[in-house]
């Protein structure tokens, strides 16, 4: 079978792709319904980005910010202290024999993304940019 890579560079199959993204999904309506009761998650907005399927399908990795990124300590914390429920509500949603642990971690795509912006800002980056966006004549100066 013919294996893909995402966006992170780690190899996948269409499987673990599809499982990783039924699981953001079922999360998704979960955290925007309420239906893990617990205060630390209801009183935030959390953003569900990525899931993450290793290829034996026992581990999931759940990249999560809340809205804003206030409370972001205090919102894994939660997920982690209840990861066997969120687990048990996503193995009722899905129809796979084996539902992977979940293993709650911080989204830092947002933070990278402004790395990024602030690099391209550099004078130095710009100067190179403006060299390649000239054309090359052949012509020696």
């Amino acid at each position: 079978m013919a294996r893909r890579t995402n966006s992170s560079g780690q190899s996948g199959s269409h499987r673990t792709l599809r499982v990783g993204e039924a699981i953001r999904r079922r999360l998704s309506e979960m955290f925007a319904r309420g239906e893990i009761h617990d205060p630390a998650i209801t009183a935030l907005s959390i953003t569900v980005g990525e899931v993450r399927v290793t290829n034996d399908m026992r581990i999931a990795t759940v990249y999560i910010m809340p809205l804003g990124g206030d409370g972001a300590a205090e919102a894994l914390e939660a997920m982690r202290r209840r990861q066997g429920l969120i687990r048990h509500h996503v193995g009722k949603a899905l129809s796979i024999k084996h539902i992977p642990e979940l293993r709650f971690e911080l989204d830092d795509t947002f933070d990278r993304m402004d790395a990024t912006r602030e690099l391209f800002k550099d004078e130095r980056i710009q100067r190179d940019l403006a060299k390649e966006d000239t054309p090359d004549t052949g012509e020696e100066e």
